[in-house]
């Protein structure tokens, strides 16, 4: 094969492997999409029937080492229960970043006082384990807004 004929070839099939990745990013993003959907609702879902246990599981291993979850923290969960959980639409920060506020409601369950919380959730995408990750802790029920 002459030169000419080379760069031609090599040509075409650098264009048609460009067009092949250009039309897979949309399905890419539409799936990162999907599994964000996924991501929310599950985790809603965990804190709904208050598995704070599995909760933390969605928490990036960064801010769970930077905030361990204590035992203080643990019982404190186990003295509420869920009663509502409102999330809005999550907001993107950037491609790998969106947020997402959430009205929680709880009762103690010694005391049968309600309270709502607003919680303030940051999601991260990992793209090594290409999963989203909270990376904002799990809701604080301390908080008296």
């Amino acid at each position: 094969m002459n030169p000419k004929n080379w760069f031609a070839h090599s040509l075409a099939i650098s264009l048609i492997a460009l067009a092949l990745l250009a039309a897979a990013f949309p399905v890419l993003a539409k799936s990162r999409d999907k599994q964000l959907t996924e991501t929310l609702r599950t985790y809603a879902a965990t804190i709904r029937w208050g598995s704070i246990e599995q909760a933390e599981s969605f928490v990036s291993p960064e801010y769970r080492a930077a905030h361990p979850l204590t035992s203080l923290e643990l019982q404190r969960f186990k003295h509420v229960r869920i009663t509502q959980y409102t999330d809005t639409a999550p907001v993107p920060v950037n491609d790998d970043e969106v947020r997402q506020t959430v009205e929680i409601g709880l009762v103690n369950v010694n005391t049968q006082e309600a309270r709502t919380i607003v919680d303030r959730q940051i999601w991260i995408y990992d793209k090594e384990n290409k999963v989203w990750l909270l990376n904002s802790g799990l809701p604080d029920i301390t908080r008296r807004d």
